[in-house]
């Protein structure tokens, strides 16, 4: 089950394993932009785009306990035993996630998150109910298929982790053009459908591609009585860190959206938010797609550290050089006023705030990097320290700089956001060096 194969681990061996995932992301991250550009050509496009990025801010939250199921699965399964005892681990925390985004539904209590805590207008308010409705199933249709899609990269299947996320994609793209041809719905309840839609669609897909992997592991005996066996003890003693890395680093958006509504330009600032979330992310998720790379290939005592580190070390570069490309050239500009359809005074007002956030995709790689590091020797707790750091790092420079000094909210927004991952990134350095100092 171990895909950390004995022969040695090359730079060509690791990209073949990444290639997959790091097309699922970029596929995921190629969501955003696509609903995005739909939503910015109907009707009322600033008011549904700001709509539609605090119900997709919400629903982040909400879905961020799970997040980190494929981690997990991973990580652990790798018998019938602890396989089953993860499916019911993620199946009670999908029940739990939902009954949390029902509550969050309830009238009085949306009101109060998003008239009275986000002073959000009334319009802006009554679409991101309508559009947060329509995405709930959506959190826990996620950690369905993550916690299948975990086995599959475990069993060395990341090819049909891309597979899904292609009929997702073409689910949600179809949904959004239907919605868009024939009916021109809210802009906002466009890309919450189509989201709702698409997610479903790849979790179902990833339950069936599992199949013949999981009938495979309900044929592995657990370790014998004497040996470490996974139980719900050690399955939350793991996971709990995680789960609150997840909260905390997902939590940085809806923290960020709360701020901003508060701010100079508040509106432009939110109506152009889920746009260049959207950018960024692409880039952004070339680490993302890394850390199931590098949990399954480290290897005990982390033994492939090195050819990892290396491609990590050109993974950072690429999406450094590429991502600063677009955002400190006329790219920037066509991207958000031709590609994403943002009128000509958003396309100009989005331009600083993208090349505040240029370094942020390679401080993600590094990120990345240094957690598999920490998962991979059972020390999650020290990611959890790394993601309360940012995010408390940016609620402190959200303050100073949308608050005390003014900023308009976008360009606030961007400059917490950059120093806040470099704190992080300074912090799960320290441990990581000790846990590489042991290895040996």
């Amino acid at each position: 089950m171990d895909t950390a194969k004995s022969q040695p681990l090359t730079t060509k061996k690791i990209f073949i394993f990444w290639m997959p995932l790091a097309a699922t992301w970029l596929m995921m991250a190629s969501e955003g932009p696509f609903l995005a550009a739909i939503i910015a050509r109907l009707n009322a496009p600033k008011i549904n785009l700001a709509a539609y990025g605090v119900a997709f801010s919400i629903a982040l939250l909400v879905e961020a306990p799970i997040i980190m199921l494929m981690s997990a699965a991973t990580a652990l399964v790798k018998d019938r035993d602890s396989y089953l005892k993860l499916r019911n681990f993620s199946y009670s925390l999908n029940g739990i996630i939902t009954l949390l985004m029902l509550v969050v539904l309830i009238p009085p209590v949306f009101r109060l998150i998003t008239r009275n805590l986000m002073g959000l207008p009334e319009d802006v308010a009554r679409l991101t109910h309508l559009a947060t409705a329509i995405m709930l199933p959506w959190p826990a249709a996620i950690g369905f298929r993550r916690f299948y899609q975990g086995i599959l990269i475990r069993c060395n299947l990341t090819r049909r982790v891309a597979y899904g996320t292609i009929l997702r994609l073409a689910t949600m793209a179809a949904t959004g053009l239907v919605c868009y041809i024939f009916f021109q719905p809210h802009g906002a309840v466009v890309g919450a459908s189509a989201l709702s839609v698409g997610v479903t669609v790849e979790a179902l897909v990833s339950r069936i591609m599992v199949h013949s992997s999981i009938r495979m592991l309900r044929t592995l005996e657990p370790k014998p009585l004497g040996l470490e066996r996974l139980s719900y003890k050690s399955i939350i003693a793991f996971y709990y860190p995680l789960a609150l890395t997840s909260i905390l680093n997902l939590g940085v958006f809806p923290m960020v959206t709360f701020f901003m509504a508060q701010s100079r330009m508040a509106l432009e600032s939110l109506a152009v938010l889920p746009v260049i979330h959207s950018l960024v992310f692409i880039f952004r998720s070339m680490g993302l797609s890394f850390q199931e790379v590098g949990i399954a290939l480290l290897g005990e005592k982390q033994k492939n550290y090195e050819p990892l580190r290396n491609f990590a070390i050109l993974l950072g570069l690429a999406v450094l050089g590429l991502f600063s490309i677009v955002s400190f050239t006329p790219l920037a500009f066509l991207w958000f006023n031709n590609v994403s359809g943002l009128s000509l005074e958003l396309s100009k007002f989005a331009l600083l705030p993208t090349k505040l956030l240029t370094l942020t995709p390679v401080l993600m790689v590094l990120l990345i990097f240094l957690r598999t590091i920490m998962v991979n020797s059972r020390k999650t707790k020290q990611i959890t320290i790394a993601t309360a750091i940012e995010l408390m790092a940016v609620i402190i420079l959200l303050v100073l700089t949308t608050q005390i000094f003014g900023m308009i909210g976008a360009v606030g927004a961007a400059v917490s956001m950059a120093i806040a991952r470099m704190l992080a990134n300074v912090y799960l350095l320290f441990p990581s060096i000790s846990v590489l100092r042991k290895r040996d």
